[in-house]
């Protein structure tokens, strides 16, 4: 996105390989990196041999075979940053200088076919990295709260809690989550 400033960011080496780093002190909700990629359906992720654990879901059967710098940020289960707008990372809190940044893999999934050990080290750490639907309700609910789930997912639970398309089951557009009454 042209005129949106981003941070500061550099790649290093991290307890899990390469991680994206703070190059500098970065404020809560400021745009940290845009995921680029080309453009890809499962059925090509799967023939291309790619390891599954770097294209970024942006639809229901769409990804993103995400580019170097992108494929670095690594997972957390009590991530500094997170997913809007399909592909722009964000932080959630300050992200003080020299800090690893991460996102929770687990806001971007929804395809019942992988999961990856996790080894995050967070206490809160569940151990499995899966489908959004996989996680506890609490955490689903602070996720959408927050704004940083893909929208295909928000639009999927919005409509398993609403009980199927109508007029009225458009999940809102400016990406607010209000959970029907």
């Amino acid at each position: 996105m042209r005129g949106v400033r981003r941070a500061p960011v550099r790649i290093a080496k991290s307890p899990h390989g390469l991680g994206l780093f703070a190059a500098a002190n970065i404020a809560a909700g400021e745009t940290i990196l845009f995921f680029t990629g080309e453009v890809l359906g499962l059925d090509e992720v799967l023939a291309s041999g790619i390891d599954e654990s770097y294209p970024l879901q942006v639809g229901a059967l769409t990804y993103l075979d995400l580019d170097s710098r992108s494929r670095v940020v690594n997972h957390s289960c009590a991530p500094n940053a997170g997913v809007r707008s399909d592909r722009i990372l964000v932080a959630l809190r300050d992200v003080r200088r020299d800090e690893e940044i991460t996102y929770d893999y687990s806001t971007t999934m929804s395809e019942r076919r992988w999961t990856m050990q996790c080894r995050c080290g967070e206490a809160t750490c569940r151990g499995i990295v899966g489908d959004f639907q996989d996680l506890p309700v609490a955490i689903r609910v602070n996720y959408l709260q927050l704004g940083v789930v893909q929208s295909f997912i928000v639009t999927e639970h919005w409509l398993a809690l609403t009980g199927g398309p109508s007029e009225k089951s458009e999940p809102p557009a400016d990406g607010g989550w209000r959970i029907p009454r």
